[in-house]
């Protein structure tokens, strides 16, 4: 039988994500009740990332929960908090698989990842790495917050993914949780696997509490639906063939019934072997790129990350509620090395023999307040403010060349919201504003010899902008929630590549249009029903920018980004039953994204965005089984095949994706002392080539890569 017939007949009826609502859980709540009270009364959740403690049914926003459970089962599958997200969420791009998230997308736009709301973006030379800064072990859940908002600053022009850590302890004592776990491909070439080690111990006295961990990970190489081994990302940086780990520590005191003061700390790298280098493939054949043995040489790809923040929160403060939070990240991103032309330089050596790399360092702090308090009883008012210094520069290792220069950002943004709440809450109204003042300030400096070797002047220009936000919500009867929401989101369009990139004479930064932020408008309408067994939820949205910031691949090989005219819109369909079968649900979700750009700079969209800033239309399939001591889930993506109207290498008039589908499983025994997960990912060992690499640098046959076969990982995870 055909596989795609098979899963359809398997999972006929189910969605990888539904809104849930929940509230967080204790280090030892039971898993199967923690589901069951995400799936509880739809006033219970709390959002933190939308800088509020009213419920998510209060806001005008479409917002998803990845709950522990959840959470766990798709790190299962694919290991990484990104692909959690991506394999649950219909509306997000397929991953890369890749170390590098460039041209992964929320809604066609990037979404701002943060921990604990704090940001984990480079907003002025975009690494691309922020989705791997911490080890999923410690992160508790996830909030996801869909479209263009300014809730959490700047980055969020396709909405949040706000990684919640694990809690602190809540009784006296010592507590904690260990994990084991093991990962091979189908054929268990030695090659392939890998495995995972992390604890995490906790100590609770009164008002005290502290919580110290560590994990570490090693990955083997990949292999395709083919059995080949999959071509690593020598640029970029690639998961395969890897070490990471990661250091956590939370530090805690109850100073009152209702305050607190929280310090947490998190180191996190991931580093390549450099074990193999790349051999190129055949598009016209069809043959994706491979890796044999091999040093690339140079400091091998790598990511290092590292976040402090001190939190105190108030839950009673003259009758409202207070989070004062103060924050450090410090960054750095190392590229694989090549001898590019992008690095040549006849100045230093012969045209075709400099062999460089780059490093993207970035160091920011910040600080954040809110304050909110019920006014009257209906109305509900918040009040802030946020502050950001950010920065950050790439230079070349080898020749200690400037790549893109020292830069340094400041945003200061005060804010206000307002929640009123009509007829017992039936009728909501809410709206609010944000002021963003923006500051740049780069010094002189010269490009290199590929872009002309130009003289920039520098300067310090200034950008302010009021955002606006408003939404309606509507609750007729209980559980059925209808709802209409207007909002603004803003980020920069990537600085530095902009910078490196100038080629014009005399130009200077204090009037480079180039440099513009980006301001994104969103609109949405939305309808929400949870009553009894029936969990469904439909959005249509429509979002447009008027200098946005445009991907595209430069004749070296390199991502440069072109200030355009963009419009999106997109519909995004969920449902959930639980059906008859005691233990039993099944959910489907579906989103049709389509994107559209201005060319030639006449104020009309005029192409369709390519696979580097859109995402294919995707149907998700789900069935969940609970009983007992045993959980079960079976999932499929079915990524559509999309047509490109354009008139560039990227875009070909005919069908530049042809669509694949995927099936994982997970299966899952708690025995009384710990747990036992088996997964696999890819169960019907599909091969295929990834979407990024199907629809972008479409006659590089380095870059062909193919997505990954099926893989099983085995678990054992234990609480105490």
């Amino acid at each position: 039988m055909n596989r795609t017939v098979l899963l359809t007949a398997l999972l006929a009826g189910a969605t990888p994500l539904a809104p849930l609502f929940a509230q967080a859980e204790g280090p030892n709540a039971d898993p199967a009740a923690a589901a069951d009270d995400q799936r509880g009364d739809a006033g219970d959740i709390v959002i933190t990332a939308a800088r509020t403690e009213l419920p998510a049914s209060a806001l005008p926003l479409t917002v998803d929960i990845i709950d522990t459970e959840e959470l766990t089962q798709q790190v299962a599958i694919a290991g990484s908090i990104v692909d959690a997200v991506a394999n649950l969420s219909p509306s997000f791009s397929p991953t890369r698989q890749k170390l590098s998230g460039s041209g992964e997308t929320l809604r066609g736009r990037s979404p701002l990842y943060a921990i604990n709301g704090i940001p984990q973006s480079t907003p002025i030379r975009d690494g691309s790495r922020d989705g791997y800064t911490i080890d999923p072990f410690f992160i508790d859940r996830i909030e996801l917050i869909y479209g263009s908002n300014a809730l959490q600053g700047i980055g969020a022009t396709g909405g949040v993914v706000n990684q919640v850590i694990v809690p602190a302890p809540s009784e006296d004592g010592i507590s904690g949780r260990a994990l084991l776990q093991g990962t091979a491909s189908s054929g268990f070439e030695d090659n392939g696997l890998g495995g995972k080690a992390a604890a995490l111990v906790s100590y609770r006295a009164g008002a005290f509490d502290v919580s110290v961990g560590g994990a570490f990970e090693r990955r083997g190489v990949f292999y395709d639906g083919a059995g080949r081994i999959i071509g690593v990302d020598e640029a970029q940086g690639d998961v395969q063939d890897s070490k990471s780990w990661s250091a956590f520590g939370l530090l805690g005191y109850q100073l009152s019934g209702s305050a607190r003061v929280e310090l947490i700390a998190n180191r996190f790298e991931l580093k390549g072997y450099d074990h193999y280098v790349r051999i190129p493939g055949d598009r016209e054949l069809g043959i994706p790129s491979t890796s044999v043995r091999g040093t690339n040489g140079g400091e091998p790809p790598s990511n290092r990350v590292e976040t402090v923040s001190l939190t105190l929160t108030d839950s009673d403060l003259a009758g409202g509620s207070l989070v004062l939070q103060a924050f450090f990240n410090r960054s750095r991103d190392i590229f694989g090395g090549s001898i590019t032309g992008t690095f040549q330089d006849e100045a230093i050596a012969p045209e075709g023999t400099l062999f460089d790399q780059s490093a993207n360092k970035s160091r920011k702090f910040g600080g954040r307040f809110s304050y909110e308090r019920e006014i009257a009883g209906a109305l509900t008012a918040t009040i802030g403010f946020d502050s950001l210094w950010d920065e950050t520069e790439q230079s070349l290792i080898h020749t200690g060349r400037a790549w893109v220069p020292p830069t340094e950002f400041r945003s200061l943004a005060p804010f206000g919201q307002l929640n009123l709440g009509l007829f017992d809450n039936r009728l909501r109204l809410a709206g609010g504003a944000r002021w963003e003042n923006v500051q740049l300030k780069v010094d002189d400096f010269r490009t290199l010899a590929f872009y002309g070797g130009r003289e920039v002047g520098g300067g310090q220009p200034t950008f302010d902008d009021l955002l606006l936000n408003g939404g309606v919500v509507v609750e007729p009867v209980e559980g059925v929630r209808g709802y209409a929401s207007y909002a603004e989101g803003y980020t920069i369009a990537d600085v530095g590549r902009i910078l490196r990139g100038i080629r014009e004479v005399g130009v200077d930064i204090d009037d480079f249009l180039d440099v513009s932020p980006v301001v994104s408008n969103n609109r949405e309408i939305g309808i929400e029903v949870k009553r009894g067994p029936l969990d469904a939820s439909a959005a249509y949205f429509w979002s447009s920018s008027d200098l946005g910031g445009l991907l595209v691949l430069n004749e070296g090989g390199v991502y440069d980004v072109q200030r355009q005219r963009i419009e999106i819109e997109g519909l995004e369909i969920n449902l959930g039953v639980q059906t008859p079968v005691p233990g039993l649900r099944v959910s489907a979700g579906y989103a049709h994204l389509s994107g559209r750009t201005d060319s030639d700079e006449d104020g009309v969209v005029d192409i369709d965005l390519d696979g580097a800033n859109i995402s294919p239309d995707r149907l998700n399939l789900a069935a969940d089984f609970r009983r007992g001591p045993f959980s079960a889930r079976l999932q499929g993506q079915f990524y559509l095949s999309r047509r490109f109207d354009g008139e560039n290498d990227a875009l070909e008039n005919d069908t530049a994706f042809v669509g694949y589908e995927t099936a994982d499983a997970v299966l899952r025994y708690d025995t009384g002392f710990g747990g036992v997960t088996l997964a696999a990912s890819n169960i019907f060992d599909a091969a295929y080539i990834t979407y990024n690499s199907d629809t972008i640098s479409t006659n590089d046959d380095l870059r062909f890569f193919s997505g990954r076969g099926r893989t099983f990982t085995l678990g054992w995870d234990v609480r105490f």
